[in-house]
């Protein structure tokens, strides 16, 4: 029974994104009548689901019940209506976390079909598809010639990690040194304030998880500043598979603070236009950064000496 309501549920999300699609494609206003009968021919199915992503939608404030009259669209802008889809994503990715989860503990192998999936989760193709996309655009996965999808390299092993710091070492300081770059000062700011408020919280506050969303972000900033649309790619595309796939790993406190602290340099640097320092700072930062990664994994915590902040 819980089985089935869950796949009800997610049917129910899957209608209520196409419900959003039609909305976008047929260029519907703010206070247009969404006729049930009408949308269950589009979308092909029965009213009664369609009342369901209607209310669905309802209940996240893009549409209106009226007595008597049916449900009403309250928001029509391609942005609201974008972020209402990415919400409803959220919801239906607990799919993708099931189907990352089962990779990352090697229950299913690097190669896999929709329908062999479709047939493992007991969940639609529809379903399934979306969790693909998902996945896909966080770098998880990618599609096959065919119907086919292969999982990306994760970080499941010390050596894939390493492999990893391999390739920012090399990467991530030319992508600041590149020709064009600018540093997005808004952005900038906002990291600023990240970073400085968890080095403002207690000893002992800063989890894994929260660090590793910050530095994720910090290192994404990085690459989108980046000019060079090659560098820019493959940097953002790995970041994506970093906080995706990378687990947490139990690093002292006071060496996650290192790290941030490390960052701010680099901001500093980049916001007074010292390109080259920011560079060499950024290479200093990620051989820092793969040493408390291997002494975290060895247990062994050895002394590491930086000057004050300013």
């Amino acid at each position: 029974m819980a089985e089935g309501r869950r796949n009800a549920r997610q049917n129910h999300i899957a209608l209520a994104r196409q419900v959003l699609d039609a909305v976008l494609e047929h260029g519907l206003r703010a206070g247009d009548h969404l006729p049930e009968q009408r949308f269950s021919k589009v979308c092909g199915v029965s009213r009664t689901p369609i009342r369901a992503a209607f209310k669905l939608l309802e209940s996240k404030e893009i549409l209106e019940w009226r007595e008597e009259e049916g449900f009403f669209l309250l928001v029509a802008e391609p942005d609201a209506l974008a972020e209402a889809a990415r919400g409803l994503e959220d919801m239906d990715g607990s799919l993708a976390a099931r189907i990352l989860s089962d990779r990352a503990d090697r229950r299913i192998g690097d190669v896999q079909s929709v329908s062999g999936l479709v047939r493992r989760y007991n969940a639609s193709r529809h379903m399934v598809l979306n969790a693909l996309k998902i996945l896909s655009r966080d770098g998880v996965l990618t599609q096959l010639p065919g119907r086919a999808w292969a999982f990306q390299p994760m970080f499941d092993s010390p050596k894939a990690i390493d492999d990893s710091f391999a390739m920012r070492l090399t990467l991530e300081p030319q992508a600041i040194t590149a020709p064009g770059f600018a540093l997005d000062p808004k952005r900038a700011g906002l990291m600023r304030g990240q970073m400085d408020e968890l080095l403002r919280s207690r000893e002992g506050a800063i989890t894994a998880a929260g660090f590793l969303r910050v530095d994720t972000d910090f290192h994404g900033l990085i690459a989108e500043c980046c000019r060079n649309r090659f560098l820019r790619g493959t940097l953002l595309t790995h970041h994506r598979l970093r906080q995706a796939t990378q687990k947490d790993t139990a690093i002292p406190d006071f060496r996650l603070r290192q790290a941030l602290e490390e960052h701010l340099d680099i901001l500093d640097s980049l916001e007074r236009g010292q390109f080259d320092l920011a560079a060499d700072q950024m290479t200093l930062h990620l051989r820092r950064s793969r040493n408390r990664r291997s002494e975290a994994a060895t247990r062994g915590f050895a002394p590491m000496m930086r000057g004050p902040r300013r």
